[in-house]
């Protein structure tokens, strides 16, 4: 046998294996690496993935204390008095004026401000949030429903009152409220039902609040939280959209490695380990929404000039007293369908200073961040949550990161596959095709 005849079977077997070696690695013609061995995941760690999946969404639960929360007519009631400025005094602010559909129901802005004056809180997004059982930053509001009263009344938002709002509905929408929630009762006679009235900071309306019938009063507070029902019936239908991230956790749970390649780099199949590993972001942002909606303190320093927000320990007091809550009289719920109220936890340390975790759909396109939009990048909440500073007041859930900046480059590089648009049945993330403002 020549020299040759030898070399031969073993520079095959070379070339052979060093082409498996460059499969391997992800190495192909022209030069485009593309990594399988980034998108290896243990069963554990797609365990993990698939639970985040937009896939693993549960149908939407009903809610209990909303009687018409799924009845398509008080849906399109609702998405009617959504985007109606008339729901103010002169008729400049609707609640699409702060959760703006083409901003994913925010306004972009660090505090809303429709008047002149900062509130005191960043505008949340509104999406998905049917499957949430608490509202606002601090949880102040148990229902969507409830929640949708509170602006309406508030002096630096909607600046309105419930009697005023109650009979721009029997003006406006006598029609398709009755078709909803029945005939609407015989508010006309000013002296007992003034248009301007309600327990609000404006004086003459509290005045004449006060100088109402009590009965006079529950009718109109049966109307006004019936706008509430119609509006949350809308909100329900606002649910996340389908991301990058969502194709690639089914790629990665059918073990597609190509698919996988194609869909993620590296660098966001490195930050989506690092999220659900050693950063432990799913502690907080856990579940096909990335939140466990509950309240968390994280360390926030104390702003110059502003004033130390409770957060939860007040919310929780006030969505107790609410009149509008799950077991008061406007709800249509049975006490024993109000678990979530009846058994809140009420106090302790750990809800100073707490407030709920946002969902992360969708986040790179929700700036700025956290409760009081201090935060103007994603950049900078990342640097936070590397550092974690110690709490004022209260106590902190984070532990420092510590991370390189690559690590939180990775981080953010994952966050950036959770972009999507709100999705919702046809037409409802614009106003009405009739609409007459």
């Amino acid at each position: 046998m020549t020299s040759r005849q030898i070399l031969l079977p073993i520079l095959v077997a070379i070339v052979l294996v060093l082409g498996a070696v460059a499969y391997f690695l992800g190495w192909f013609p022209g030069g485009n690496r593309v990594s399988f061995t980034a998108h290896q995941w243990t069963d554990a760690e797609l365990a993990v993935i698939g639970s985040l999946a937009i896939d693993s969404l549960p149908p939407l639960p009903p809610d209990p204390s909303n009687a018409v929360g799924d009845d398509p007519q008080a849906v399109e009631l609702g998405h009617a008095l959504y985007f109606d400025a008339r729901l103010s005094p002169d008729g400049a602010v609707a609640c699409a004026t702060c959760h703006q559909p083409e901003k994913y129901f925010t306004d972009g802005k660090p505090r809303a401000n429709v008047r002149g004056v900062d509130t005191p809180r960043h505008t949340p997004s509104i999406v998905g949030l049917g499957y949430s059982a608490w509202f606002y930053w601090d949880g102040r509001k148990d229902s969507q429903w409830s929640q949708a009263l509170a602006p309406q009344e508030a002096a630096i938002e909607h600046g309105g009152n419930r009697s005023l709002h109650v009979h721009v509905i029997a003006e406006h929408y006598r029609e398709p409220y009755e078709a909803v929630f029945g005939p609407m009762p015989d508010i006309s006679d000013l002296a007992r039902f003034p248009r301007n009235a309600g327990p609000v900071d404006d004086p003459e309306a509290r005045a004449a609040w006060d100088a109402m019938d009590p009965a006079d009063q529950v009718v109109i507070n049966r109307i006004f939280a019936n706008i509430g029902k119609a509006i949350a019936a809308y909100e329900r239908r606002i649910l996340p959209g389908r991301s990058r991230f969502d194709a690639y956790a089914a790629a990665a749970l059918a073990g597609d490695q190509a698919r996988m390649a194609e869909l993620f780099t590296p660098e966001e199949a490195a930050g989506l380990r690092l999220f659900i590993g050693d950063a432990q972001c799913t502690n907080c942002h856990n579940g096909p929404l990335f939140t466990n909606g509950t309240f968390h303190n994280i360390g926030l320093p104390l702003l110059e000039g502003a004033e130390i927000d409770p957060g939860r320990s007040q919310g929780v007091l006030q969505v107790i007293e609410d009149e509008f809550n799950c077991l008061g009289p406007y709800s249509d719920a049975a006490p024993e369908e109000c678990a979530e109220l009846r058994f809140v936890k009420r106090e302790g340390e750990e809800l100073i200073g707490a407030f709920k975790a946002p969902s992360l759909r969708n986040v790179a396109n929700t700036a700025p961040y956290m409760h009081d939009g201090r935060f103007p990048d994603l950049d900078a909440v990342l640097t936070h949550y590397n550092a974690a500073p110690p709490a004022f007041p209260g106590h902190t859930d984070l532990q420092p990161l510590a991370f390189t900046q690559e690590k939180l480059n990775q981080i953010k590089a994952f966050l950036m596959t959770l972009s999507a648009p709100a999705t919702a049945p046809g037409g409802l993330l614009e106003p009405p095709p009739d609409f007459r403002p």
